[in-house]
């Protein structure tokens, strides 16, 4: 079913426009409608039933079923008045949310979400194993985070690891620096912290991430400074504006630290020797001079001239947790003190569903980040599905306990209502489909459902709509919404550039193998593959690719899965060069030495100088100047009497020449050519696509440009 899905959403995609506005047409509506399948029959003018009840009313006020004028007026009168109505809703809802936005106080304020963003390997998530006192990381794959996760840490925590600087004990700030030292009421009733992946093939779900944050923490490397995906990251929060620290971690890495396990930096600092103080001034200033190539103003936080202007940067260990008590301290103290307005609570459902998972005695949830408003059990919901919008009914709201992170399985705690903002999972009926990565829509008493199922399938038909329709690539299949973003944006990058046929979530079936099939049925063998990232693979799959021929390759960390397909692109490639060397001809031209003449009829053998262009085994060699005769193909080269495969520019070589037909045979040197006539490889329109699709990195511009001269010799357009 999954791969008629993703047909399905595709084509409906393709006519829709990708983002959504408050000008849906009603034709937008009937397309996606009838790649849903058509809603159940309801008499003209009367209320639409609940998606729970039955489709069906009974009494003297019901039509008939067989009626063909129910299905006429469902057609006309039936269908104005729903669009009506949906659009009354719609209005309504977006009334409601500015009403709650005009009517929030700043004195109520919801806990901030922080993202946690930077170059693989620098130390985000044992930073946020460090303030969590946990350690998440060793449970995912290949130490990688791969998917987002939330920590949520209330503020008796908070102000337990920040007591050191609540107390006074640290140096104080001057001018406007900002100053986190001393006591101060905390007004947030914690922090949400979002770990999202560093890598750059994970830039949408890094976005997603961004997306939802308030404030960032990036994670610097000081031993190694700016990296690529430190870069990107950068990019990423200038583009959506987000406010972020720099975390210069690693710090326990210079010579000879003395550890000094979670004490406020500028203290384990005035604790070193000199030398090691000096080192650290050193490779602080390397990465400010990074930060600013990048187009950024930072500055240590209690030495900032102005903290609107300048970035901070706090010096961290996420092993001994130095600088850490800093960090939380900041975070909080700049998102109360500049963030208020953003932060203040409002009363309009905002939340993301972050993974869908099948929980032992709860059946399947979802885990979701509630950024503003309350979700109660009993609540009913849309969210985005698979085979269409689901509607749902809470059954259980469940947190972790503080300071556990929600992806680790443990004892939830049981909620009737949670408010903003929190990491919570969703027990209800009729989940398994939910698409992770989608917005969750709780139905008040003054919304229309149809109306928020067309807002709620938004996500999923932008995927789908960014598919090529030429229906030549690959097929990808993954587990989430996220995942296959993030697969598809590394596919598209300007390094690899792989076109993509199909796209499907979740496990790969036998319907999933025969779709990929068809691009060996249009003979492109490299294209004959299933990309699984993080999904199971059935055995009736398995069992018939190896049938069809058709390559799956799964890997629940994306760059294996690159180096997978990297590796058979290589292996299609050298049997297609395989397939192609003797009719891709490389060009060539040849000056003859005359005292190096050594057999002077079929098989020629003479020495010559490699002019211009690239000789190889197989080519043929031909005299523009005597009416284009041709002597045969390269036998053989040698170079200072070894056998070499071709011979380059500069290059002096003994070459013998095989006839490949009588009048070839026939040639003789001093007959019908000499010293004085040049050689040239002997190229067609053939041998130049050949050379264009298997062999343009071979190639070199001088190559090309010889190519173009003998177009002109040849008559080649």
């Amino acid at each position: 079913m999954l791969s008629t899905i993703g047909m399905r959403w595709t084509s409906t995609a393709s006519k829709c426009p990708s983002s959504r506005t408050n000008t849906r047409t009603s034709s937008r509506r009937r397309r996606r409608r009838s790649a849903r399948g058509p809603p159940g029959r309801r008499p003209s003018g009367r209320r639409r039933p609940r998606r729970d009840g039955p489709d069906d009313e009974s009494g003297s006020g019901s039509d008939s079923d067989d009626s063909d004028s129910d299905d006429s007026s469902y057609d006309s009168s039936s269908e104005d008045e729903k669009e009506a109505r949906i659009r009354e809703a719609r209005a309504r809802r977006e009334a409601r949310a500015a009403e709650a936005r005009a009517n929030k106080d700043k004195n109520d304020l919801r806990s901030p979400i922080c993202c946690i963003l930077g170059h693989v390997d620098t130390g985000k998530t044992k930073i946020l194993d460090n303030i969590r006192r946990t350690n998440v990381q060793d449970g995912e794959a290949g130490g990688i985070t791969q998917q987002i996760g939330a920590t949520y840490v209330p503020a008796t925590s908070i102000q337990e690891r920040t007591e050191d600087l609540r107390t006074g004990k640290q140096p104080k700030s001057e001018g406007k620096a900002v100053d986190i030292s001393g006591p101060f009421d905390m007004k947030m009733p914690g922090l949400l912290v979002i770990d999202t992946p560093g890598h750059e093939s994970f830039t949408n779900l890094r976005a997603r991430g961004s997306g939802l944050c308030d404030i960032a923490v990036l994670v610097v490397d000081m031993m190694h400074g700016m990296e690529q995906q430190t870069v990107e990251s950068i990019n990423l929060l200038k583009m959506r504006k987000t406010p972020f620290i720099v975390a210069l971690n690693k710090i326990d890495r210079l010579y000879d630290w003395q550890s000094a396990p979670n004490l406020p930096i500028q203290q384990a600092l005035a604790q070193q020797k000199p030398h090691v103080r000096e080192e650290f001034a050193e490779r602080l200033q390397a990465s400010k001079l990074n930060l600013n190539e990048q187009g950024l103003n930072v500055s240590l936080y209690w030495e900032n001239p102005d903290p609107r202007k300048f970035i901070n940067i706090v010096p961290t260990s996420a092993i001994t947790g130095e600088g850490i008590p800093d960090l939380l301290q900041l975070l909080v103290k700049l998102s109360q003190t500049m963030m208020a307005d953003r932060l203040s609570y409002i009363t309009e459902v905002q939340c993301t569903v972050l993974e869908v998972k099948v929980i032992e005695g709860l059946g399947t949830t979802v885990d979701v980040i509630l950024v503003n408003g309350v979700i109660r059990e009993g609540d009913t919901i849309v969210v985005c599905g698979l085979q269409g919008p689901i509607v749902t009914t809470i059954r259980s709201l469940l947190t972790p306990h503080p300071m556990k992170e929600i992806r680790v399985k443990g004892q939830y705690l049981h909620h009737k209502e949670v408010k903003a903002a929190q990491g919570i999972k969703i027990a209800a009926q009729g989940l398994e489909n939910a698409v992770a990565g989608t917005s969750l829509y709780v139905v008040g008493p003054d919304d229309d459902v149809e109306d928020l199922k067309e807002e709620v399938m938004g996500d999923m038909e932008d995927i789908f709509s960014s598919i090529d329709k030429g229906g030549e690539g690959v097929y990808v299949q993954a587990s989430t919404l996220g995942s296959l973003e993030a697969l598809l944006t590394f596919l598209r990058s300007d390094a690899v550039q792989i076109p993509v046929s199909a796209i499907s979530i979740g496990p790969v079936h036998k319907r999933d193998v025969m779709r990929a099939g068809i691009m060996l049925e249009k003979k492109m063998k490299k294209y004959g593959v299933i990309l699984a990232f993080d999904v199971a693979v059935s055995r009736e799959a398995a069992e018939l690719a190896d049938e069809l021929g058709v390559k799956i390759m799964t890997a629940d960390i994306i760059y294996h899965l690159f180096d997978q397909f990297t590796d058979y692109l290589k292996v299609c490639k050298q049997e297609e060069q395989e397939q192609a060397k003797f009719e891709a001809v490389f060009p060539c031209r040849l000056k003859i030495v005359p005292s190096c003449i050594f057999n002077k009829k079929d098989p020629i053998v003479l020495g010559v100088e490699v002019v211009e262009g690239i000789v190889k085994m197989g080519t043929p060699i031909c005299v523009p100047s005597q009416g284009k005769i041709d002597l045969g193909r390269v036998a053989s080269l040698e170079k200072e009497h070894k056998a070499v495969d071709e011979a380059r520019v500069g290059d002096m070589v003994a070459m013998k020449l095989e006839a490949t037909n009588a009048n070839e045979g026939s040639r003789l040197y001093g007959r019908h050519f000499d010293h004085k006539d040049e050689l040239v490889s002997h190229i067609s329109r053939k041998s130049i696509d050949l050379l264009k699709e298997n062999f343009r990195d071979e190639m070199t511009r001088p190559d090309w440009q010889l190519v173009i001269k003998l177009k002109k010799v040849f008559g080649i357009d």
